[in-house]
């Protein structure tokens, strides 16, 4: 099988889309761009903007595309910028996938066609229709527990001859996944940890790559983790591990992005607010969190060198 031609590696984060705090609850793109810059300064090493932390789903087709020409003229080529296509039908997502390619992303995640319970067969085609239609780098978001579609390594070989299809993001939690993947495809696609509580473990198994949703909020800590994991320095690792995973336990809730963005609030790198029908946490929710963001805070680890620039 022809080898994936994706260079991506290292941290992604999925990244907040920030909104006014008016009546319509309006998309402000400054203030994503603020976001956008601040972790690029940190050292993340790629961006995805419109997933599911980003809320693409709530925004508009005029949104989306906005937040796409905003983080590519932000990014400036520094880090790459891959945009978050989740569309109720294969044709809408071709749409979104070609103006990406136009805004000039560097590639698009893709989830599967939203609603509708698809069978394995459709979802294959679905990926298959989107890639074909472009020929940007293609990144296949596997998400079981949000999205209720499991797109399984047999599915991922199935499309192995698509060669724009290069990689693929693992959200299920189940690291076995990338053993079987790569003992079907060997080499094929580049391999991603979607989910931030199993990211060590992803890596001992073969991702190169984390898209994450903790890493909004401290950048520096996840990119070292990564590297550290990267570079078989577990022990290291895992003292930086131990000490996020309650706030990485956060991204496997249904309420994910409301706890991101409160803690990207406290953290004053965002706002909490996010779109209807995604409402603020419930009070003891909120205070659970503020807990743990302000041990977090209290006892924030030293990070060892991993060859990662000082923070501009």
């Amino acid at each position: 099988m022809k080898p994936s031609r994706c260079s991506w590696t290292g941290v992604f984060p999925a990244v907040t889309t920030q909104f006014k705090d008016d009546s319509k609850v309006t998309l402000d793109l400054d203030a994503t761009a603020r976001v956008v810059e601040g972790l690029i300064c940190d050292g993340v090493s790629g961006l995805i903007v419109c997933g599911t932390v980003g809320e693409g789903c709530s925004l508009t087709r005029e949104e989306k595309l906005a937040v796409y020409e905003m983080a590519k003229s932000v990014a400036n080529k520094r880090v790459p910028v891959i945009g978050g296509v989740a569309e109720y039908t294969t044709p809408f997502a071709i749409d979104t996938a070609r103006a990406a390619e136009r805004i000039g992303l560097d590639g698009v995640m893709v989830m599967p066609a939203l609603v509708y319970s698809a069978k394995p067969f459709e979802t294959v085609a679905h990926y298959r229709s989107v890639a074909q239609a472009v020929s940007l780098p293609l990144m296949v978001y596997n998400n079981p527990p949000i999205y209720k579609i499991d797109v399984t390594p047999k599915m991922l070989a199935d499309l192995a001859d698509v060669e724009n299809i290069v990689c693929f993001k693992e959200s299920s939690g189940d690291t076995r996944r990338f053993i079987d993947l790569k003992n079907m495809t060997g080499d094929r696609f580049t391999l991603f940890a979607g989910l931030d509580d199993v990211v060590v473990e992803s890596v001992a198994v073969g991702a190169v790559g984390w898209v994450s949703g903790l890493s909004n909020v401290f950048p520096r800590e996840g990119e070292t983790l990564f590297r550290l994991a990267r570079q078989g320095r577990f022990a290291e690792a895992m003292a930086i591990y131990s000490w996020f995973m309650p706030l990485l336990h956060l991204d496997a809730r249904p309420d994910l992005v409301q706890c991101i963005k409160l803690c990207e609030a406290i953290a004053g790198r965002g706002s909490a607010l996010t779109r209807p029908p995604r409402l603020a946490l419930t009070a003891g929710e909120q205070a659970e969190v503020e807990t743990m963001m302000k041990q977090a805070l209290a006892t924030r680890p030293r990070l060892p060198d991993v060859g990662l620039a000082a923070a501009a």
